[in-house]
């Protein structure tokens, strides 16, 4: 089971700017906790996000000699993809392509199509830098907005993106719209028509949500979870305060219910867990 930690999206709606040396702090202590992945900033427009404008400064203070973890920034386009490709300590490069045309508009100002392009044009910059490209399918359990929506419409997004030669697909609950049956049927469709493919599952809940989606990701066969500690975060674009990610607590939790096992350090994840109240109040 890969666990992926996502303090960007945690942090990225923040209304107060955590200082540099505090996301530095925080970024290194879960560094040590053992996850497979920290997803620790963006290469956006500071003007959209503001909370993440010290990413390449944030990155400059992490320790990396004593973590297997790897690490992904957020790009939204192909000026961001530049700038990652320029830091080789870097190994994951995220990219959210909506399935909802209305919320592709409103997350980087483009069509899917134009999207597309794009994602084109960035799997070429990750495959040069030796970076390996996410595509992350925001709305990638249906929207809010009356767009077209299907399972099979999901297939049809992933069989461009396999064309194109890309690893890593993770719907996207964006807006906390998914159910345990959704999750499991998704999931199950996607990896017996794209075994090639990795899936990862990037899900948002509401309060007492998590462990029932956790558990119909993990029937599907899902293997690739993203979190957050205390279930802070969910998108900035999106409206329902009460839907945050899911609680890295609750996925670990869940997942020692169901009997997967990994390791993980606990003195660091209690570090984490205490720093977070400082990061996040």
């Amino acid at each position: 089971m890969k666990l992926v930690e996502c303090p960007r999206d945690a942090m990225q709606g923040l209304h107060d700017f955590v200082p540099t040396d505090l996301k530095i702090r925080y970024l290194n202590t879960l560094l040590r906790v053992g996850f497979d992945t920290l997803d620790f900033g963006s290469f956006v427009s500071p003007k959209a996000i503001p909370q993440l404008a010290d990413t390449a400064e944030v990155l400059a203070g992490l320790d990396l000699s004593g973590t297997q973890t790897k690490l992904l920034a957020i790009v939204a386009n192909r000026r961001g993809a530049e700038q990652a490709a320029g830091y080789q300590q870097i190994q994951y490069v995220g990219f959210p392509l909506s399935m909802s045309e209305t919320f592709q508009q409103r997350n980087t100002n483009k069509t899917i199509e134009q999207a597309f392009v794009e994602v084109a044009e960035i799997q070429h910059l990750s495959v040069g830098a030796g970076q390996q490209l996410v595509v992350y399918l925001s709305m990638g359990f249906g929207n809010p907005y009356g767009d077209p929506y299907s399972p099979e419409l999901v297939s049809a997004f992933t069989e461009r993106l396999a064309q194109m030669g890309i690893g890593i697909v993770a719907p996207s609950d964006t807006v906390g719209t998914s159910t345990p049956e959704t999750i499991e049927t998704l999931f199950r469709h996607l990896l017996a028509e794209f075994p090639a493919i990795e899936f990862g599952a990037h899900l948002h809940a509401r309060p007492g949500d998590c462990s029932a989606k956790v558990r119909a990701a993990l029937r599907a066969g899902v293997d690739r979870i993203d979190g957050a500690l205390r279930g802070f975060g969910g998108c900035p674009m999106a409206t329902d305060d009460l839907t945050g990610n899911l609680p890295t607590e609750e996925i670990i939790q869940t997942l020692h219910q169901e009997g997967v096992r990994f390791t993980l350090d606990e003195q660091a994840f209690a570090e984490a867990m205490q720093l977070s109240a400082e990061v996040f109040f």
